[in-house]
């Protein structure tokens, strides 16, 4: 405790008459925090700063311009606390949810780790705050321990631990007025912040919608849905593909809740009867999640759903997504051709967009300009150029790859082949020096030949730019920590790391039709997807029912998975 005291203490130390710290006592102060690079002169100015009183740390940080995890590695060093970048809460620490309101956790961002009996060992990604430490042995009536972790690791713990004593949003909503005034009032005052972490300085409604938002990405969910019906509101997270029922906040809560993930998307909060659609970005810790949001009117009041895109937690490895070695040779071996265009195709969230960088971020881009056109951008690889469709602005699919064509491009990325247009110009690109990768929606790789046609491609074009199809299915993952039984080996109930339902993350099964003389054959005779499929599957095609299979086998996912997907 006392090493987790010098440094705020010695900041506050006065020297001189005038109050101010003599220059020798500067440079004497800012030994003291060794491996932090805190100068004399900023010492001198940090009481000036405004939230020193109440935000020591992060403003110490923001004056080092330091990562949160990098300096309280260097605070550990110093000081000699224990640093932990994820803390895991055990049963012998309920004694301080129990104790210590929740609401003080989480402004001090504390959280109960263990106890021996004896001592609390406490988690904190705020040190300098040693009137709270004291505050705290003073109600647990112990003493405690301190360790040190990243924000982001004690929300997470504190929602955990609070979790087990109370539903947190029970907890959040005893705490708001329900009527329909008093509400409105809290909608309306959203501040300006949109860290997820700073939930027990804001409104009710705020605090309500950040937890959501927090949970859910806890949880791992790709979407969230606000779904009002005729007595209950629903809210519902989308994990590894499949909808769970997640809260059910009170109706009336509704209208407060669409206003306040309006105005974080900046949308019109006075209409409620006309769609809208809008995106913003949230920090957790240091983490960044971007959000796509959708509202349309229903009959019993607004239906929202946000996208959630949390870049720290994608994986753009052709290992990592399921790609068999064999597949990933082929697929390599196309996207290294000069020119020519590849198709990647499957449903709207198969994961296509996911494969088409996992093999861009195997393309030399130091050597070759690589640019993509996409509605959204949803990753960000070093080396490439993207640009984002903007309608509003004139800035289609079509309009955007004509504007790309103008930059010396080597490889084109078109997010999607929505009509006509934009697939004549991909296919005019594809002939005139540039390897294009592009998605389409067809549901198996032979399909997606009759597709082009069907939308106005002439079959000689497709013939002699068309290089290969690749469809995609995304499957749920058997749970390794259960091995898919959905309860914990030790009989203690739910397996807490898939929540009982025996998946833990997706894989992708795939299917490559790679064209050759007769497909072509085949598709200047504008045969349809079943001739093309039979030929194929003459040649060697493998269905992707195949990969599906192989993967079960390898214990990967199971049959129940496979039939759910490919029925």
């Amino acid at each position: 405790m006392a090493i987790a005291r010098k440094p705020n203490a010695a900041l506050a130390r006065k020297s001189d008459v005038n109050g101010a710290p003599a220059p020798g006592e500067l440079a004497r102060l800012s030994q003291l925090f060794g491996q932090l690079p805190l100068s004399p002169e900023q010492i001198r100015q940090f009481p000036l700063i405004e939230g020193s009183d109440e935000e020591p740390w992060d403003v110490l940080l923001s004056m080092l311009a330091l990562d949160e995890h990098r300096a309280l590695e260097l605070l550990s060093q110093r000081t000699g606390l224990a640093f932990i970048p994820e803390p895991r809460g055990t049963e012998s620490a309920t004694r301080f949810y129990e104790v210590i309101p929740a609401e003080v956790a989480r402004r001090h961002s504390c959280a109960g780790l263990e106890s021996d009996g004896v001592s609390m060992t406490i988690a904190t990604s705020q040190p300098m705050q040693p009137a709270t430490f004291t505050m705290l042995e003073d109600l647990l009536n112990s003493p405690v321990r301190l360790v040190l972790s990243p924000r982001a690791g004690v929300a997470n713990l504190i929602n955990r631990g609070y979790e087990q004593k109370q539903d947190l949003v029970t907890e959040i909503i005893e705490e708001m007025p329900l009527d329909e005034r008093a509400i409105a009032a809290a909608a309306g005052s959203a501040g300006q912040s949109t860290d997820l972490l700073q939930l027990a300085r804001q409104t009710p409604v705020i605090r309500l919608v950040n937890m959501i938002l927090f949970e859910a990405l806890r949880r791992r969910a790709s979407d969230i849905h606000v779904h009002p019906m005729e007595t209950k509101l629903v809210i519902r997270f989308r994990i590894d593909g499949m909808l769970v029922d997640a809260f059910s906040p009170p109706l009336s809560l509704a209208p407060a809740i669409s206003s306040r993930m309006k105005v974080m998307t900046e949308l019109d909060i006075a209409n409620r009867h006309t769609p809208q659609d809008g995106h913003t970005s949230v920090r957790v810790g240091s983490r960044k999640v971007d959000i796509r949001f959708s509202c349309i009117p229903t009959v019993y009041g607004e239906r929202l759903v946000l996208r959630l895109l949390d870049q720290a937690s994608t994986q753009l490895s052709l290992d990592e997504i399921g790609m068999t070695r064999a597949m990933q040779a082929q697929l390599l071996d196309l996207v290294e051709r000069p020119t020519g265009i590849i198709l990647v195709t499957g449903p709207t969230g198969s994961g296509k967009t996911t494969t088409l960088y996992a093999a861009l971020s195997r393309i030399d881009r130091s050597s070759r300009n690589v640019m993509t056109i996409e509605d959204p951008v949803e990753y960000h690889l070093d080396g490439i150029s993207q640009m984002q469709v903007n309608v509003k602005r004139g800035v289609t699919f079509a309009a955007g790859l004509r504007s790309l064509l103008r930059q010396d491009p080597d490889v084109i990325l078109v997010g999607e082949i929505r009509d006509s247009e934009t697939a004549q110009l991909a296919i005019q690109a594809s002939l005139t020096g540039h390897l294009v990768l592009a998605t389409l929606h067809t549901n198996d790789a032979p399909s997606a030949i009759p597709r082009l046609v069907d939308i106005g491609i002439e079959p000689y074009l497709v013939t002699s730019s068309l290089l290969a199809c690749l469809a995609q299915r995304l499957m749920r993952r058997i749970c390794q920590t259960c091995e898919g039984a959905g309860q914990a080996k030790d009989g203690s109930g739910r397996c807490e790391t898939c929540y009982g339902t025996g998946y833990k993350g997706r894989l992708a099964v795939y299917e490559i039709m790679t064209m050759d003389d007769e497909l072509r054959a085949l598709t200047a005779n504008r045969a349809d997807a079943v001739a093309l499929y039979e030929k194929a599957k003459a040649k060697g095609f493998k269905p992707m029912r195949e990969d599906a299979l192989e993967k079960a086998r390898l214990g990967l996912t199971d049959e129940a998975e496979i039939y759910r997907v490919l029925h």
